[in-house]
């Protein structure tokens, strides 16, 4: 498998997450370290990754024959860095996710994300 293919399945394993609050793929697709950022009502928003899959988990799944909105508009690969603008919709809204990602032990993991939500 290219770098580019395992990056899309990870952008797939983490929106398939999303859309249907599955923490497992969120956690396979995110370092345990990694930061989500975002603007969230007039505030910024920082949250670690148990945040952010809680915050998934209590919004709750998408109905099980929903196919989850991805346009991957970019993916940047700079050695074992690589950058990836993705369109999505989560709880109802379209976001803009710009997700940064690093090859660690051979996987490639999501080690931030910054998002708009689209009014």
């Amino acid at each position: 498998m290219s770098d580019e293919q395992a990056i899309s399945a990870v952008v797939h394993l983490y929106v398939d997450g999303m859309a249907f609050a599955n923490e497992a793929a969120l956690r396979k697709a995110f370092h345990p370290n990694a930061s989500i950022v975002g603007n969230y009502e007039d505030s910024v928003e920082w949250l670690d990754r148990d945040a952010f899959i809680a915050a998934v988990v209590t919004e709750g799944s998408a109905p099980p024959e929903t196919q989850p909105l991805m346009e991957v508009e970019m993916i940047h690969i700079t050695g074992d860095a690589a950058s990836v603008k993705v369109v999505d919709e989560f709880g109802g809204s379209r976001y803009t996710d710009y997700l940064s990602l690093l090859k660690v032990d051979g996987r490639w993991l999501i080690v931030n994300k910054v998002w708009h939500r689209h009014a």
